[in-house]
């Protein structure tokens, strides 16, 4: 059996964003950068006994904050290069209203990890209210959007044909659900009602965040 080495996971997940140059949008040398993820890297090998990423479940993401605008398009599909975009259905700026939800945990901090992350296919075809009601009662939370994109860009595997997710971590005070999903080949962020069901996009939850 195969042991899982987090650390080595973590500097992988380090290694992407400096790839896709995360310092200059974050507003950073790559000094700034290490020394600001450098807690997280403790955080992650102060969890305990971890296993390795599968497509629908992840045991942790680094989440740097950066614009949804900047990060989507550094969004690929596993083994393609077209890049992820927002939906048009968004009004100008309008991504930057969708903000956590209270009482969700997030640090409040430039650079997090999310932990023990599932896509949730589950809840694919359950009205995403209901999903997260469910995701309540097991002691979870749902993803926000800048959680989903890190997830995404840690683990393109993670976004796949009829198995996309909703991010119900982040809401503006409406009925709308932010969520990823795969259009035209390339990933999405765009939003569904969160009444209504839909047969392809499941609800990402995560266990903790620190």
């Amino acid at each position: 059996m195969t042991t899982f080495d987090a650390g080595a996971e973590f500097d992988r997940q380090v290694q992407g964003l400096l790839d896709l140059g995360y310092p200059a949008l974050a507003g950073l040398t790559a000094g700034e950068f290490a020394t600001l993820v450098a807690p997280a890297r403790e955080t992650v090998l102060a969890r305990g006994p971890m296993g390795p990423a599968t497509a629908s479940a992840v045991p942790f993401a680094l989440v740097v904050r950066v614009d949804p605008y900047r990060s989507v398009p550094l969004l690929t599909l596993a083994g393609k290069k077209k890049p992820g975009v927002v939906d048009r259905n968004y009004a100008e700026g309008e991504v930057a209203r969708f903000v956590p939800v209270e009482d969700l945990g997030v640090p409040d901090v430039a650079a997090y990890v999310v932990f023990d992350v599932e896509r949730g296919e589950e809840f694919c075809d359950v009205r995403p209210q209901e999903a997260m009601e469910t995701i309540a009662g097991r002691g979870r939370t749902p993803l926000t959007i800048e959680e989903g994109i890190a997830v995404a860009t840690h683990f393109p595997a993670t976004l796949e044909k009829n198995k996309c997710f909703m991010l119900g971590g982040s809401r503006c005070g409406d009925r709308r659900v932010p969520a990823l999903w795969i259009s035209a080949g390339a990933p999405k962020l765009g939003w569904c009602w969160a009444g209504n069901p839909h047969t392809w996009l499941g609800t990402a939850s995560a266990g903790a965040r620190a």
